[in-house]
């Protein structure tokens, strides 16, 4: 019988999966990965640190009769029937009490049925987000587990040591129940997008609108970096637009093709923020641009039809920099209260009882949105956990107010110019409405009432009320 001295199994040793159980052994864990690819097994040996114990096999029963008790094994399959797939052939190899973990970007609904489904069969089952790419998985990674209580402390030590640190804080903590994990990734995933479209749409105001060239480009970016932008995706940024491109000689950012491929997370994260209610309008956007830029060809023929062309800027360039970089800051805010209003609604109308100012500690280092802003909102969640959005706090309000005239000064300057900045755009409306008293809203429920009989409130007296409305 084989001796189980291994304390923890990897199930899919692609370079994620690799890399994870690389940085739990570089810890003194001593780990063991599958994969039906004998070169991957391979790699993953040869790849190990001198003097870590590392095991890479072929097969799914010898891992297992190797793995300490409870068991832990991770999972990093692709979405969907995959992990099923994986879970049907670990079920007779495990045993009551074992924890199967999914590291992948599930959806939370699948992650919420295999809970249940497991859970009857004696077995633990996590939903672990985890974000910050390949390096990350080696080095340190923001982890996000939910779901079983019971389990997380068996798998809390191994978290908490190969994950990212802020200030020397793991950047790993419980994050609520059932699904929690991968409902937290997946909207941590529709900020990313959202961030990522603005510091599209804010490049192309800058290089189409304002002339700023790569190096231009780059020195802005980078610049913006050392300040209250800083943040990974300003910093890497900063880094694509000097990046030369082999086959040309060319900047490799010319060559790139404006058609951008998504995985379905962004996606998730509007149809599941439309399901309870929430407004996120800037990630619905982002996801939108995305789908916009996959048709090429019809914006080429749409392009020649309406002879569209962007015009240039003409306010004075460091003028006009400055704006961008309050728009940004300003949009990029607004994208991250969107996303922890969804959380928050999330916690109590799916009952999963998400503690914020874990998530946004959680989020400040090793992922992919990490940035110094959620330092700031850290303190703010400490003081109110309940907060129900960022832009009830008097903090916020300050930060949006500084930067709320080069914002609007942006917005006028895109539509003036024809440039497509439906991110930064829709930031800002969203931030006239989330802040108006006063919204028009009245004439949609009258007109509800004239065709449906929908009824509708008044100002003056509770109650729901009707009228045979006249047609003259």
């Amino acid at each position: 019988m084989a001796v189980k001295q291994f304390d923890f199994g990897m199930i899919g040793l692609g370079v994620m999966g690799r890399n994870l159980l690389l940085n739990m052994a570089d810890h003194g864990f001593k780990v063991i990965g599958f994969d039906l690819d004998e070169q991957k097994t391979s790699a993953f040996e040869q790849a190990a640190t001198p003097g870590t114990t590392v095991k890479g096999v072929g097969n799914l029963k010898n891992m297992t009769e190797e793995l300490s008790l409870p068991r832990r094994i991770m999972m990093l399959v692709p979405a969907g029937k995959p992990v099923d797939d994986v879970i049907e052939s670990l079920l007779p190899l495990v045993e009551p009490g074992d924890i199967i973990i999914d590291g992948g970007n599930s959806h939370y609904t699948d992650t919420l049925r295999r809970v249940q489904y497991l859970a009857a069969k004696g077995i633990h089952f996590m939903g672990v987000g985890v974000s910050g790419g390949e390096q990350g998985a080696r080095t340190g990674p923001s982890i996000m587990p939910g779901g079983d209580e019971v389990a997380y402390p068996h798998v809390q030590p191994m978290l908490e040591a190969i994950s990212a640190k802020f200030k020397g804080e793991p950047c790993v903590a419980h994050l609520g129940k059932g699904a929690a994990g991968h409902y937290v990734k997946m909207v941590h995933n529709g900020i990313e997008y959202a961030i990522m479209q603005m510091l599209s749409e804010s490049y192309d105001l800058l290089h189409r609108g304002a002339g700023l060239s790569n190096d231009e480009l780059h020195q802005v970016f980078d610049q913006w970096n050392k300040g209250d932008l800083q943040s990974f995706l300003v910093e890497i940024t900063a880094a694509i637009f000097t990046q030369p491109d082999e086959k040309t000689g060319n900047r490799l950012i010319d060559m790139i093709l404006d058609k951008a491929g998504a995985k379905g997370t962004g996606k998730w994260t509007s149809q599941d923020a439309l399901d309870i209610g929430v407004p996120i309008p800037v990630i619905d956007m982002a996801v939108t641009m995305r789908n916009i830029s996959a048709l090429k060809a019809e914006r080429t023929n749409a392009a020649a039809l309406y002879a569209n062309k962007v015009s240039p800027v003409t306010t004075d360039k460091a003028t006009f920099v400055q704006q961008v970089h309050d728009a940004l800051y300003f949009g990029i805010l607004i994208s991250y209260a969107q996303g922890l209003s969804m959380l928050h609604r999330a916690s109590t109308e799916l009952d999963m009882q998400i503690p914020l100012p874990k998530v946004v500690r959680v989020w400040r280092g090793g992922c992919i949105i990490r940035s110094t802003m959620l330092d700031v909102f850290s303190g703010i969640y400490d003081q109110n956990p309940q907060l129900e959005n960022l832009l009830l706090d008097k903090q916020i309000a300050s930060m949006l107010q500084n930067t709320e005239a080069g914002m609007r000064a942006v917005a006028a300057a895109a539509v003036q110019n024809r440039f497509a900045a439906g991110c930064l755009l829709n930031a800002l409306t969203y931030f006239d409405a989330y802040s108006s008293q006063q919204l028009p809203t009245n004439l949609i429920q009258a007109q509800r009432d004239f065709f449906g009989a929908h009824t509708y409130q008044r100002i003056d007296e509770p109650g729901s009320f009707h009228t045979e409305w006249k047609n003259s």
